[in-house]
């Protein structure tokens, strides 16, 4: 009966967990991928952003399903602007360049956790 009890218990904080932390969120090897040909317009080594980059990012904002997935992008970006050398002038250029509407700054500086 113990551990009947305690394996309900484990199942129902599961499931809250797994409600509570959008396990639906974008990945950020999906982040990556479609970000990646727009390093060279953020870096500042090219005139504009590609028409792969803005295609690709595109697609990405295509897989946003909910605040969970906004958060998710914001936060894999921000990680990889840390190591590319990303311009935050450049940067927050991108979505006018590529006429992609946002919903929150883009900037390196931008607090994910503030994104609704």
């Amino acid at each position: 009966m113990k551990s009947l009890f305690f394996s309900m218990l484990f199942l129902l904080s599961f499931l809250f967990f797994l409600a509570n932390n959008g396990v639906a969120a974008v990945p950020c090897t999906t982040v990556d991928a479609n970000a990646a040909a727009c390093l060279g317009f953020a870096t500042g080594m090219a005139a504009k952003p590609s028409d792969a980059c803005c295609y690709g990012l595109r697609q990405l904002a295509q897989t946003v399903k909910s605040v969970d997935d906004k958060k998710a992008i914001c936060r894999c970006l921000k990680v990889g602007s840390k190591s590319l050398g990303i311009e935050d002038r450049f940067l927050s250029m991108i979505p006018q360049a590529c006429n992609i509407k946002v919903d929150f700054p883009v900037s390196v500086n931008t607090n994910c956790e503030t994104i609704h």
